[in-house]
């Protein structure tokens, strides 16, 4: 049996395929950097240092990667940050209901995110 034709376009993708993990990195820190910036913005401002204390770390292992999103305001042992988004209870008796920001501020950045992985993938 006889075939015609090459192995052009394939060989061509396979090369491509092994690029893209630098490519994803970089997608990955723009995501990383983006969400800080979100997280930033979204933060409710009369919280002292909780808006300037969003930071990012990327965790990669053999077969995925990940990235966390993390806030250094931390008073009396507990994230200012995650007060605001679940609650808390108050030194008097009272509760402080929580404000979800966390989420609607990063949505964009994990669908901008999930279209450039998209788009490296299909080329």
């Amino acid at each position: 049996m006889d075939s015609i034709g090459n192995w052009e376009k394939t060989i061509r993708w396979l090369k491509k395929l092994t690029t893209i993990e630098t490519r994803f990195d970089a997608a990955l820190e723009k995501a990383g950097r983006d969400g800080v910036r979100a997280l930033e913005e979204a933060t409710p401002r009369n919280t002292g240092i909780a808006a300037s204390a969003w930071f990012y770390d990327i965790k990669k292992g053999p077969l995925s990667s990940t990235i966390e999103w993390h806030n250094a305001d931390i008073e009396g042992g507990y994230n200012v940050a995650l007060l605001i988004q679940y609650g808390h209870g108050t030194g008097t008796g009272g509760y402080v209901t929580g404000l979800d920001y966390i989420n609607p501020a990063l949505a964009p950045i994990f669908e901008a995110f999930g279209r450039a992985v998209i788009k490296e993938v299909e080329g």
